[in-house]
């Protein structure tokens, strides 16, 4: 465990050096390849698997509670479309600047989003996930943390949490601000200090900033290769990753979170190309580099790595997981932790 501590310190720390377990492994929305994302099972497989950090995306309630789910828009990840009693609660909103149909966790309570069952996001791609569906139910913040809490003693190894605050401006703009909220519950669970077993997500700017006046907790800027934050249209993620962009970011974040593809970009046929110097850049800037996500699908995988013929089909993650420690990444999401693990 003593191990396990010190990793997960250089990790967080501007450290530049990390230790034998390098690059660590994010379960991104839990052994989501395997099992339904942002469940008790998907996050329990993780931690079997060997993931570092387990990762929780946060929206809210419409009683200001933080649930787990990776959008707002839940009609896609839980059974709500089958309940008639909230047919009624089908909408359209603009989210972010995009038009989107379906049912919001903000129009419901707690008590309600906890009569719903989660499914498979991707069922044509993980067929194999379905036989999941329904066996779990949505989860808050606090149940996260509780079970990584729970898992960590059961293994005998510390598990990190990496929770994403998703959309913060939006639900600030109907009146269900995040920051408050999100503040006292690291306080009353202990996670906000520089050494916390916590990794502190968004791809907005103002939030980070502003919790890094708050707390102590390790920040990380998520970033696109496309687009910018959108609470600040002077920006764009292209911008950020560059040497002064990232400088910038280095006064309020520890790490980068960036997409494989501005590490390792591809051509129109999607084979990769020569690694550009992000890595370095942001080492160089004192940040850590963190990269998501890493999928076994063919769909998801360069050209050169894809086998078999459907985009279903698995290629060679390892390969792919394996380049990019070679170039020296602190971290990277996957949706497949055990092959994270195994590759590293």
């Amino acid at each position: 465990m003593i191990r396990l501590i010190l990793t997960l310190a250089l990790l967080l720390s501007g450290t530049p050096a990390m230790s034998l377990s390098s690059p660590q492994v994010i379960a991104h929305r839990g052994a989501s390849g395997e099992r339904p994302e942002h469940t008790a099972s998907a996050y329990r497989l993780a931690v079997e698997q060997g993931a570092d950090f387990i990762e929780p995306d946060l929206v809210m309630s419409r009683d200001g509670r933080f649930v787990v789910r990776h959008e707002n828009e839940i009609g896609g990840t839980t059974d709500v479309a089958d309940w008639p009693e909230f047919a009624d609660r089908r909408t359209t909103k603009v989210i972010d600047g995009v038009e989107t149909v379906g049912w919001f966790t903000e129009d419901f309570t707690l008590a309600e989003l906890k009569t719903l069952r989660a499914r498979e996001r991707l069922p044509l791609l993980r067929p194999g996930n379905t036989a999941f569906d329904g066996r779990d139910g949505i989860l808050t913040f606090d149940e996260v943390v509780a079970l990584a809490r729970e898992e960590g003693a059961r293994v005998g190894r510390v598990i990190g949490v990496a929770p994403e605050l998703k959309h913060p401006s939006y639900f600030a703009s109907i009146g269900l601000p995040m920051e408050e909220t999100f503040v006292a519950t690291l306080e009353r669970q202990g996670l906000t200090g520089a050494d916390a077993p916590i990794l502190i997500q968004c791809f907005e700017v103002g939030p980070l900033e502003r919790l890094k006046t708050r707390i102590d907790a390790p920040l990380l800027q998520l970033m696109s290769a496309a687009g910018g934050p959108v609470d600040r249209p002077d920006l764009t993620y292209a911008a950020m990753s560059r040497p002064e962009g990232l400088r910038a970011v280095a006064a309020y974040a520890d790490a980068v979170g960036v997409e494989t593809g501005m590490i390792l970009p591809r051509d129109q046929a999607g084979r990769s190309l020569t690694a550009t110097a992000l890595v370095a850049d942001a080492h160089a800037a004192g940040l850590k580099v963190v990269v998501w996500t890493f999928r076994a699908e063919n769909a998801f995988l360069p050209l050169e790595l894809r086998r078999g013929e459907g985009p279903a089909d698995h290629g060679d993650l390892d390969a792919y997981l394996k380049a990019f420690g070679d170039l020296g990444v602190d971290a990277v999401f996957s949706d497949f932790p055990g092959m994270a693990v195994g590759a590293r």
